[in-house]
């Protein structure tokens, strides 16, 4: 059987997976990503793992995916990404060639996401959309004309890195103040939840909650038991989202927006403020024309489905070279 393996690595957890041409995941695991000092010590463990499900008697593996956050699809490599603890440039896709010797394909994470929906997802009859990833940071993935926009550096779509606060704006890991991500995203709901136990005095549970404790879905099962700043902190995070949103789409003019990661999964507590101010502020010959949706691969394996359909998305672009040549 031809698989290819998909790899998603995130701030915090690096989930991996053998996938069918299919899509269906056959075999799947995760490590954590800081665990190793050395970069080239995490690659040898991620493929040490990887190799335990791969059956060279059953499988032939054709190639690997990679969502990775400032990955650069044209060069294979992560650059100096804020989130990670290894700094500088990586050459990620050919350390995982010479695990391997097969193909290795790369871009951030939205773009995968963005690619697995387009192949597997909700976007399978869409040629201009947008995915927008939330969890550590948050990352978009932008389709024109049925075709990611990688940009000339390897780096379109990274809106969680444009400015939405400009004077006092809260610290990134880029190294920038007041970026989207750190209003919008896990981390930053986190953070407006202590700015908001800090202006009100209305009673709250998550005031007995330490930060390193605190997550996303605390924050969603108190807001579900009508926790005042649980509440508001979802409403502010979803107006931010949506005006920045509103200008994000006169860009490309996207059919849909697709909202995926961990935050999503809040339902309605992030999607009606959203919604809300991204209409709002929409200019006015789009409005009531962009569509604001889940993502149709909210599972523990969708980050590897996306990430194994780039794969999937080179085969097809060079047999279209072929046929075109």
């Amino acid at each position: 059987m031809k698989v290819s393996i998909g790899i998603d690595i995130g701030g915090t957890g690096t989930k991996f997976g053998i996938v069918s041409l299919e899509g269906k995941v056959l075999y799947q695991g995760a490590i954590p990503t800081q665990s190793e000092a050395k970069f080239e010590d995490f690659i040898k463990l991620l493929a040490k793992e990887i190799k335990k499900g791969l059956d060279p008697k059953k499988y032939e593996l054709i190639g690997i995916g990679v969502g990775a956050p400032n990955a650069n699809y044209y060069k294979g490599t992560i650059e100096h990404a804020p989130n990670l603890r290894w700094k500088g440039i990586l050459p990620l896709a050919n350390n995982l060639e010479d695990e391997f010797g097969v193909p290795v394909v790369i871009t951030n994470d939205a773009n995968a996401a963005a690619v697995g929906e387009m192949i597997f997802g909700g976007a399978k009859d869409m040629k201009d959309f947008i995915v927008i990833t939330l969890g550590t940071g948050l990352g978009a993935g932008i389709v024109s004309n049925g075709k990611i926009v990688n940009g000339a550096h390897g780096f379109a779509g990274e809106l969680g890195h444009t400015t939405v606060n400009y004077v006092g704006g809260r610290f990134c890991g880029c190294g920038k103040r007041g970026c989207l991500e750190t209003y919008v995203s896990a981390t930053g709901i986190k953070r407006t939840v202590y700015k908001l136990l800090a202006d009100h005095n209305e009673e709250s549970e998550l005031r007995s909650v330490s930060f390193d404790e605190l997550s996303a879905e605390m924050i969603t099962k108190y807001a579900l038991k009508g926790d005042f700043i649980a509440i508001k902190a979802f409403e502010y995070t979803g107006r931010i989202l949506g005006t920045k949103l509103a200008d994000t789409v006169v860009h490309s003019d996207p059919e849909a927006i697709f909202i995926f990661g961990g935050l999503s999964l809040a339902g309605d507590l992030i999607f009606d403020p959203t919604k809300e101010h991204m209409e709002k502020h929409l200019m006015p010959i789009f409005k009531g024309k962009i569509k604001i949706i889940s993502s149709q691969l909210q599972n523990q394996s969708a980050p590897i489905i996306g990430a194994s359909s780039l794969v999937i998305d080179k085969l097809k672009k060079d047999q279209e070279e072929l046929l075109n040549s």
